[in-house]
């Protein structure tokens, strides 16, 4: 179902500002998130492990955090340090933490063994932390499996249909443009596509100087998916017949467009995102503008993803079929589900201890 060895995006670092407690489910496991007094963010399970109340109903206490309903205390690491009225706690009283990383104004969780929770498998994005490049970071809730938007994504050509007032700009991108090369690889795809001497689209349009709003452009986007859904998109809008194709690049104006989609459930998503451009200079409402095309964009998207989910949902024997456009997506999805299937054989593989009711479980749940 989901892949638990690697990293997954928590939140944006400013979500946890003013000493906030976010609760979030991630693979359907209810997290509380939160930044400690001495600056380190806590990733522990969201449920007492007394009575089961969501710790994020409790309070901040230093790095700890209590829940309010009887008044057990959990430091950092998830253990219980304190119960009111009873002098000694039980050594394996305690909530599941998880392994997290700040880096880059992302909040990023490992959800599987904590053992192999390698902070080098970080996915970098290095634009988010070079100050040339600018950009409003945001987030965004689906309705929908994260694998339909990364099937989305993965499609350059729905851009003529379903943006073609946003983010596409003409229904003849999906008539004259094919994929220039689609590499696939171990750990996702690469794609990159050309679109030569085309109007601008009217995101890019609307910040451009007045002088150049409707002169044709070269239009470059080179699509980067890993496992388990990190999209990493870079686009350049080049003076059309600049040369751009052969590595000139005077003229030109580039983004980098970077996309985490983190599974809430099976049928729910959380999409966090930026759109970072590297010319604006002072002129902050270029990244308003953007910003605002992207919502724009990604409400037209949401709309038709968010439908066939539904779609799905009513007629799970209903399969998908493929395109030659699909290649690219099509690979992912194989790739994911072989890396999910290899890791749940070697779980298999190792034995789990039987679980004893006790009298006080009787009658919560089966």
């Amino acid at each position: 179902m989901f892949l638990k060895n690697c990293w997954y995006v928590a939140a944006w670092d400013h979500e946890l500002l003013d000493g906030k407690m976010l609760p979030r489910t991630i693979l359907e496991e209810a997290v509380l998130l939160y930044k400690s007094e001495s600056g380190k963010v806590v990733a522990l399970r969201d449920r007492c492990c007394h009575r089961g109340v969501p710790l994020h109903l409790g309070r901040r206490e230093g790095d700890c955090v209590r829940c309010m309903y009887h008044g057990l205390k959990f430091d950092s690491s998830g253990k219980c340090i304190q119960i009111p009225g009873q002098d000694k706690v039980p050594e394996k009283f305690g909530v599941k933490s998880y392994p997290v990383v700040e880096k880059d104004h992302l909040v990023w969780i490992w959800m599987g063994d904590p053992d192999q929770a390698d902070p080098a498998l970080i996915v970098d994005f290095p634009y988010l932390r070079d100050p040339q490049w600018k950009g409003i970071p945001d987030y965004m809730h689906y309705d929908a499996n994260w694998l339909l938007i990364v099937d989305n994504l993965s499609d350059f050509a729905h851009l003529a249909f379903v943006h073609t007032k946003t983010l596409g700009g003409s229904e003849e991108y999906a008539y004259v443009t094919k994929p220039v090369a689609v590499e696939r690889l171990n750990d996702g795809f690469r794609v990159e596509r050309w679109h030569m001497n085309a109007a601008p689209p009217p995101f890019h349009r609307k910040v451009l100087p007045a002088a150049e709003k409707d002169q044709p452009v070269d239009r470059r986007n080179i699509g980067r998916m890993f496992v388990p859904g990190i999209f990493f998109l870079e686009s350049m809008f080049s003076p059309a017949g600049s040369g751009s194709e052969q590595g000139k690049r005077e003229g030109s104006r580039e983004y980098r467009n970077c996309q985490f989609m983190t599974p809430e459930t099976r049928s729910t998503t959380h999409f966090f995102w930026t759109y970072l451009n590297n010319y604006e200079g002072e002129d902050h409402n270029i990244s308003r503008s953007l910003h605002q095309s992207l919502i724009e964009g990604f409400l037209e998207d949401k709309h038709l993803i968010e439908a066939q989910q539904k779609v799905l949902d009513a007629d799970p024997s209903f399969e998908l079929q493929a395109v030659v456009a699909d290649a690219a997506l099509s690979h992912f999805r194989r790739t994911l589900a072989a890396q999910i299937a290899k890791e749940q054989s070697e779980q298999a593989a190792t034995p789990v201890p039987i679980a004893v009711r006790k009298p006080h479980q009787v009658g919560l749940g089966a």
